[in-house]
């Protein structure tokens, strides 16, 4: 099939290289004249685990090509993807404009049927605004009778496994209300859904609120397990306990309830605000999700209290190693990152911080800046020596680990805060570390 996607950020790529990796003939678009260019040389705007050799192979097969040019992406795609991005505005709410000033596009070039998927997460109701907006285009051209359809087709990828989450999905949530256009979405996936049907073809407010409502209920496990580790701590149990406990009930299960520093990244802080923004639009005060977000907020500060309370509240003119500067492991996506709020509170309490991460120092100094008290190293020891603490944020592969000797000789005092609970803290106490977990 031909296929355009229109957007070429984390969803747009992942989607556009796997569709075309599996024979679909792929065009994607973005009026970012720059990143069409670097993409065309073969420059991978994002660390995403395998996208890079699935982009060279489908560039090469002539399979994926880049574009700034929408009218010829209208005209090469029989499906048409939305895939830019939804930011949250200052209430809360997400930004609909990319989406509707692609909608706009679209209503100006298209002069035969197209399916139109809105691939964005988007809040319920935006297909309505899309439809309404391609139709008074065609409208003004005088075509008013154009056929086309409108579609939900929610992407549930998760950063550092998208390529796998695509090609292998677990569901392919479609919203469509007409048979031609259900016709088209099942022709496009039905190579990602051989040894079983993965296609649930609902309609499209319930698949575009599908979307917001499972990245809710994953923050949600998230939060719920931060404030019972913030209880456990008080109470005297130990949260990795309670886990095991609790996960073993298959009602409850293992997933995401992992207790830590709070959870950041593209989807679930904007997705949690979006919705609850929706449901205040139409009358309805979801506590749980304003909860939600509240737990959340208060989760990302919980290491840095835990390093000024072992210093008697003052931190001033110390060091401190940070490790792990991503929201989460195999990403360099810092969006609403844990380790920017540590940061941030401990130096305006007059702390240096020295951070280290395997691969999103670059962002880091971009999001960061050029200033004195934060300090990017180039390797996790050069981070650690002479430090005052050392306070895991990420849990990455390579700091499972450490050698805890070097580690000990490094750092000026031997304090370890664990953000992400990856030591025994038995272990490390017993090796002459003063430990802080989360809930232990």
């Amino acid at each position: 099939m031909r296929v355009t996607l229109i957007g070429t950020g984390y969803v747009g790529l992942v989607t556009g290289a796997c569709l075309a990796e599996v024979g679909n003939h792929v065009m994607c678009v973005d009026k970012d004249a720059a990143k069409v260019a670097s993409l065309k040389a073969g420059n991978i705007p994002i660390f995403e685990p395998g996208l890079e050799s699935v982009v060279a192979g489908t560039v090469k097969s002539n399979r994926l090509e880049f574009s700034t040019d929408i009218a010829a992406g209208v005209a090469h795609g029989e499906v048409l993807m939305i895939a830019v991005g939804t930011p949250p505005g200052e209430d809360g709410s997400a930004d609909l404009s990319h989406v509707l000033a692609v909608a706009d596009d679209i209503g100006k070039h298209i002069d035969d049927y197209r399916v139109i998927v809105t691939k964005s997460t988007v809040p319920v109701g935006t297909a309505d605004k899309v439809r309404d907006q391609i139709t008074e285009q065609l409208r003004s051209r005088g075509l008013g009778d154009t056929p086309f359809s409108v579609v939900s087709n929610p992407e549930f990828l998760k950063e550092g496994a998208a390529v796998d989450d695509f090609m292998k999905p677990d569901r392919i949530v479609i919203g469509s209300d007409d048979d031609r256009a259900s016709d088209v979405m099942r022709e496009l996936y039905a190579p990602f859904n051989r040894n079983r049907d993965r296609v649930m073809v609902m309609d499209v407010r319930s698949a575009e609120l599908t979307k917001y409502a499972a990245n809710a209920m994953l923050a949600t496990k998230i939060s719920f397990m931060n404030e019972m580790a913030n209880l456990a701590e008080r109470l005297g149990a130990d949260i990795e306990s309670v886990r095991l406990g609790i996960g073993s009930d298959p009602r409850i299960g293992y997933h995401f309830i992992y207790p830590g520093s709070g959870y950041g990244g593209s989807c679930f802080p904007k997705d949690v605000q979006a919705l609850h923004k929706t449901a205040s639009t139409v009358g309805y005060d979801a506590r749980i999700l304003e909860a939600v977000e509240d737990v959340n907020k208060d989760q990302k500060t919980v290491p840095s209290q835990k390093v000024v309370a072992h210093f008697d509240g003052d931190v001033k003119g110390r060091r401190f190693a940070l490790w792990g500067l991503s929201f989460k492991p195999n990403t360099d996506d810092m969006r609403d990152a844990p380790s920017l709020v540590i940061i941030d509170e401990l130096t305006r309490a007059g702390a240096t911080v020295v951070a280290y991460d395997p691969v999103a120092k670059d962002e880091a100094a971009h999001l960061l800046g050029d200033r004195n008290d934060v300090i990017l190293a180039d390797d996790p020891m050069t981070a650690v020596d002479n430090a005052d603490a050392l306070i895991l944020v990420t849990e990455w592969k390579e700091f499972r680990s450490p050698d805890f000797d070097e580690l000990k000789r490094l750092l000026k005092h031997p304090v370890i805060v664990d953000g992400r609970n990856i030591y025994d803290p038995v272990r490390v106490r017993d090796l002459g570390f003063t430990y802080y977990g989360i809930g232990r």
